[in-house]
């Protein structure tokens, strides 16, 4: 921290969320920007063969909302 001016850590809650949502969009801006490991590119490659060898395993957007409001705070 910097005492000689202000910091991230004193934005309200709203501003902290502003700030990550203005940082998320600037990297959706440029994408290949973004550093991709190996291990991540092999488990998405690994869980879209999955995928394609059964296509009902997975579960619809709408289904994947209604589990997650179902479930207790």
């Amino acid at each position: 921290m910097n005492p000689s001016g202000p910091s991230i850590f004193d934005l309200s809650p709203s501003e902290k969320l502003q700030l990550v949502e203005d940082l998320w969009d600037d990297l959706a801006d440029t994408p290949d920007a973004v550093p991709v490991h190996e291990w991540q590119k092999q488990e998405l490659a690994r869980r879209k063969w999955n995928l394609v060898k059964n296509p009902t395993s997975g579960l619809s957007w709408e289904d994947v909302k209604q589990r997650i409001r179902r479930q207790p705070l």
